[in-house]
């Protein structure tokens, strides 16, 4: 039901757009509370010559004044609107007394404009200026950001939309861009120091010993497991609501940032997930939503009520609001702690409910890896060390004593009512399970009289090119291809939820060849540490880049060794997610892996040295990162 701002509030809001320099002043227009959303040309840089000044300003969000660093005074930065086909020049002037740079997500640019230091560029010195110049390829709704220290968490972000050279094939009557962000009273540097101090410090949702006696979360049996491998099943996601705050164009909660239609129009809404470390769950409430782009380019129409998107992934979504009625939209961060949101409506100053945050998830034996034991759909046949004879002392009739409620995931092991199983005289049974051994140095793990050999979560020989040390916490026993999921936490939510295998690109793909070769790639990490890599190498312990001839097809497949999803980017390209789909597989630049999850893609190498790394801003910054060196069958460089 609708619900009107108080007196109160709107006569704060009204203070506020009267006095004028205070919004004004930190947010650009298109991006403006209880804006009169109008469709037509926003206020905007666009142009083929562009300067933007990169600076120390100041934001206010809710009511409170935060330090940041922004673009021409603005935090998120202005939209740059670009059209295909143009030829762009953009200054961008350093102020600070560091050095900065932008890099064009999603935009297929030269390697040398890609704007990473270090790799593409040197950077922009303090007190200095740099063009870029590249012609713009594309089209669709992308964002650019700040690949310089932690700038990106300080403010340093903002939308792209590249407008077709023809007619645009998605029809809409009006649009409004809708830029997802945290923002923290922490300086992205300070956060990071918390995390390495403590990985869980940001974590306020732990299990407890009241909610153990309250028959909540995991029972105690799960819970003296998952503490004997040091592992924390509430650990979803690194930096949390207990700092953040999270934002639409700038605006928190509180500030209720609106977007205008009439009803019965076709409503556009760019959604970029620009935040440095949230995973966004995106939903209206009483209003489906059909995605229509993903990552900037066309798929075939698909309705769904919610999607999750990690760092730097886009939607372009159409909604059809058919009554004078407000509707909320709800950015809820993965681990529940606190959402974004949005109003569209007919009038400004009117609200709709904000749903209350869900109850978080908690990991399962399926993020750990274990997705293999899925009893709802596992094939013993695919189990390698499965002993099959050993399977006639499990009772399968008391499978139907599961406990398939609300704790349960697709059958998976966190659900189980373990009392009600019978489990075997093995002395590797679930209840007599050497917990330590289970975590660092194997053994069986039975699980109803079956022998479980290959659940040691640290068997480096279900993965021989990742490099054992402490930065590598665990090796996914089972990882599995979660591509048809929702995503985590939201397996039972009881609506359409977006799936990857949903998404079908809209055009036949330009390069449909088959994979000259194949490349596995683990993402590893020790979550207690706050050790991030590749393989087990973090960046600075990297000898080598990732070689790859220039035009060749290489099938790329990214197993997740983590309990925590990883956006992974590669920049300078797009590649096809592996999804049944063919010729019209989904083209994107970031994909989420689950985890315990794996994700296959083809791409197609473009010359140059193009940075690869996870999105989470403080897992690239702890090691997650590589660089992929493409050159021609000569070896020269691009």
């Amino acid at each position: 039901m609708d619900t009107r701002i108080d007196r109160r509030r709107l006569m704060r809001g009204a203070g506020l757009a009267g006095a004028g320099a205070a919004m004004a002043a930190w947010l650009p227009a298109w991006a403006r509370g209880m804006s009169t959303g109008m469709h037509g040309p926003l206020p905007t840089v666009s142009g083929d010559d562009i300067t933007l000044r990169i600076g120390r300003t100041a934001m206010t969000v809710d009511g409170r004044t935060l330090r940041a660093v922004g673009v021409n005074g603005t935090v998120p930065a202005p939209l740059i609107r670009l059209r295909e086909g143009q030829n762009a020049r953009i200054h961008v002037v350093n102020e600070l007394d560091e050095e900065s740079s932008i890099h064009w997500h999603g935009l297929i640019v030269p390697f040398q404009m890609d704007g990473v230091p270090g790799i593409a560029f040197p950077g922009i010195a303090p007190r200095s200026t740099f063009t870029y110049e590249f012609p713009v390829v594309q089209a669709g709704t992308y964002w650019y950001h700040s690949h310089s220290g932690f700038q990106e968490q300080d403010g340093l972000y903002g939308p792209i939309v590249i407008d077709p050279k023809d007619a645009d094939p998605v029809k809409a009557d009006r649009e409004h861009v809708v830029v997802l962000s945290d923002h923290s009273p922490l300086s992205g540097g300070a956060i990071f120091d918390r995390l390495k101090k403590e990985s869980g410090y940001f974590n306020r949702q732990r299990q407890t010993l009241a909610g153990l006696l309250a028959g909540k979360d995991q029972p105690l049996e799960e819970r003296l497991m998952w503490g004997g491998m040091r592992m924390d099943p509430t650990d979803v996601a690194d930096v949390t609501g207990s700092t953040y705050t999270y934002l639409v164009n700038g605006h928190g909660p509180r500030d209720n940032w609106t977007g205008l239609f009439r009803p019965g129009e076709r409503v556009r809404l760019r959604i970029i997930n620009a935040s440095s470390m949230t995973t966004f769950n995106v939903r209206i409430p009483g209003l489906p939503m059909t995605v229509v782009h993903a990552d900037g380019l066309a798929v075939r129409p698909v309705e769904v009520d919610e999607f999750q998107f990690g760092p730097a992934e886009t939607y372009d979504v159409i909604v059809t609001p058919p009554e004078e009625r407000a509707y909320t939209l709800v950015g809820e961060s993965v681990d529940r702690s606190g959402l974004a949101r949005m109003t569209l409506a007919p009038r400004a100053g009117m609200a709709a409910a904000v749903p209350a945050l869900r109850k978080r998830p908690v990991a399962t034996m399926k993020d750990m890896g274990m997705g293999g034991h899925d009893m709802g759909t596992m094939d013993h046949g695919s189990m390698p060390a499965m002993d099959h004879a050993s399977m006639s002392g499990m009772d399968h009739g008391s499978m139907s004593g599961m406990d398939h409620g609300p704790g349960a995931t697709a059958g998976g092991m966190a659900g189980m009512d373990h009392s009600k199983m019978e489990h075997g005289t093995s002395a590797s049974s679930m209840t007599g399970m050497d917990r330590s051994a289970m975590g660092h140095a194997g053994g069986d793990m039975g699980m109803g009289g079956m022998a479980m050999g290959d659940m040691n979560m640290r068997d480096f020989s279900k993965a021989p090119g990742v490099k054992r040390g402490p930065g590598v916490q665990t090796i996914s026993p089972m990882p599995v291809d979660r591509t048809g999921e929702p995503g985590q936490g939201l397996e039972d939510v009881g609506h359409r939820v977006l799936t990857y295998r949903d998404l079908v690109a809209l055009d036949r793909n330009p390069d449909v060849r088959a994979p000259s070769r194949s490349l596995e790639i683990h993402l590893t990490g020790n979550m207690e540490r706050y050790m991030w890599s590749f393989d087990g190498e973090k960046y600075s312990e990297v000898k080598a880049p990732i070689p790859f001839l220039a035009g060749e097809r290489v099938r790329v497949t990214l197993v997740n060794d983590t309990m925590m999803g990883h956006p992974i980017h590669l920049h300078g390209h797009f590649f096809e997610l592996v999804t049944g789909k063919g010729a019209y597989a989904p083209r994107k630049h970031t994909v989420l892996v689950q985890p315990g999850g794996k994700v296959s893609w083809d791409v197609t190498a473009n010359e140059g040295d193009w940075a690869f790394h996870c999105h989470m801003l403080f897992h690239m910054m702890a090691g997650m990162m590589q660089t992929v060196q493409v050159r021609s069958a000569k070896g020269e460089a691009a």
